[in-house]
């Protein structure tokens, strides 16, 4: 009998032990993650040549002579063709350099650590305040399909697409905050008291507020964020509550929910227990996706707070012709929304066993 104790055979028992059944969940996964990344890297390269901004003039500005205009412009190798460009961008990405940022003069990476996490901290409470209401909601009207409450959700989740954000921040403002008072002035994260004074340590203020212990500058942090906050979970309420609707109809028309009533089982149970609880399964994609789209759609709300975030130094990065902003957030954004995709599809195979 023989055994594998040459080179060649040695690899050929390790590869196929490697790539067994249960590894090739884990490479299907990784795969598509890495050429997903690629492809996102290629298209917001691409993107970004094609825009009608000159990267040279935005480094050494539009009166420069033309000597320096040349020599910056082959030192950012931008006379190479633009397979080359792409490899040379590729290799500093996969080593976590996005370049520098014309605007701030810092690097990318060092300036998308600083304004994400604003960004993170927004969407997600907006997330949360999303989950705990829209769902109850889209139950609600489930149940109380074609009557008031059914009608009821339905308008607000209309009004809550249709409403442009900008315009609902500024109606809460003037309303909240010019004539209530019940929330902070329009001005970033933290007053400017405690701003310079907080120990940054996940530069999420809520977060740092409490790790220090200063529950007074927590409150101001709370008071700065619930409206901005609020108002983007108005768009996720509002999607949130429509699709579980939906969701639920399905459900509450299947044989397992008729057999229960016949069988006695109370309409609570019914409804919270088994309907609800097949509705989870395609809610977390539609959650995943909302998040997503709340951590890169919040640009014109950090810009009307004065928010400093994502949104915001990309826009800025745009409005200044600093493409090295424009596109390290941009990937960071596809990042996220590749993240939450391949993360909600795994749930989905933990929570319905079907899709295994």
């Amino acid at each position: 009998m023989t055994t594998p104790t040459t080179k060649g055979g040695f690899l050929a028992v390790f590869f196929s032990t490697f790539y067994s059944k249960r590894a090739k969940p884990l490479i299907h996964f990784l795969s598509m993650l890495i050429m997903t990344f690629i492809g996102l890297l290629m298209l917001t390269f691409v993107i970004g040549r094609m825009m009608p901004t000159d990267p040279v003039i935005a480094v050494i500005g539009d009166k420069a002579p033309e000597e320096l205009y040349e020599k910056t412009y082959k030192e950012m190798g931008l006379d190479k063709p633009i397979v080359v460009q792409f490899v040379y961008y590729l290799g500093g990405v996969l080593q976590g350099d996005l370049g520098t940022s014309v605007r701030t003069a810092n690097l990318v990476t060092e300036d998308i650590l600083n304004y994400f996490p604003a960004t993170l901290e927004l969407a997600t409470l907006a997330t949360i305040f999303g989950v705990l209401l829209g769902v109850p909601i889209g139950v609600l009207a489930a149940v109380k399909q074609n009557k008031w409450p059914d009608y009821l959700v339905r308008f607000f989740g209309l009004i809550g697409h249709s409403a442009p954000i900008f315009w609902l921040a500024m109606m809460g403002i003037v309303l909240f905050y010019q004539h209530l008072d019940w929330v902070a002035a329009p001005e970033g994260r933290l007053s400017v008291m405690y701003e310079y004074t907080l120990p940054k340590v996940t530069n999420m203020v809520l977060i740092d507020t409490m790790l220090a212990g200063d529950w007074d500058a927590f409150k101001d942090a709370f008071a700065h964020i619930i409206l901005p906050a609020s108002l983007l979970s108005y768009y996720s309420i509002a999607y949130l509550s429509r699709m579980t609707r939906s969701f639920m109809l399905d459900q509450l028309k299947q044989e397992y929910v008729i057999t229960a009533r016949v069988k006695g089982v109370s309409e609570t149970a019914i409804i919270w227990r088994h309907a609800l609880g097949n509705a989870w399964v395609p809610l977390i994609t539609v959650i995943a996706l909302t998040y997503a789209t709340l951590l890169e759609g919040s640009v014109l709300t950090e810009i009307v707070f004065s928010w400093p975030g994502l949104g915001r130094y990309i826009t800025d990065g745009l409005l200044a012709a600093d493409m090295n902003a424009v596109l390290g957030g941009t990937i960071v954004v596809g990042l996220v929304f590749i993240l939450l995709n391949l993360t909600s599809d795994l749930l989905y195979k933990v929570f319905d066993p079907r899709a295994r």
